[in-house]
């Protein structure tokens, strides 16, 4: 599938509107915040900003962004000693993440 490319035009005062198929796309509504990224090789990259960033880590976005990166390149091989330690430390462990938790958890 070919690139979905669209345009908009900047004001005398640097203002854009984001075109409504990338508002939809990113899962913008009003007032919210857009990320801009520009990547070593030039390209920018824009993306919907969840949650407070004002919290989070700058080194560990620029880590996680670094591994997405890796992963959609494809350039991550499993490490078959960290899944067999893994495999070790957990045995056959199931976990039903929707069982509810038992009153006693409430106020760890």
């Amino acid at each position: 599938m070919a690139d979905l490319k669209f345009e908009s035009s900047v004001t005398d005062r640097y203002q854009t509107t984001v075109p409504s198929a990338v508002r939809a796309a990113l899962g913008l509504g009003q007032r919210d915040k857009i990320a801009w990224t520009i990547t070593p090789g030039g390209k920018v990259e824009v993306g919907a900003i969840r949650g407070s960033a004002e919290h989070e880590d700058p080194a560990l976005m620029a880590f996680l962004a670094l591994l997405e990166r890796d992963i959609a390149a494809g350039n991550l091989q499993p490490a078959a000693s960290l899944f067999a330690r893994m495999e070790a430390m957990v045995g056959t462990a199931r976990l039903n993440l929707d069982a509810p938790l038992p009153d006693d958890d409430d106020n760890a």
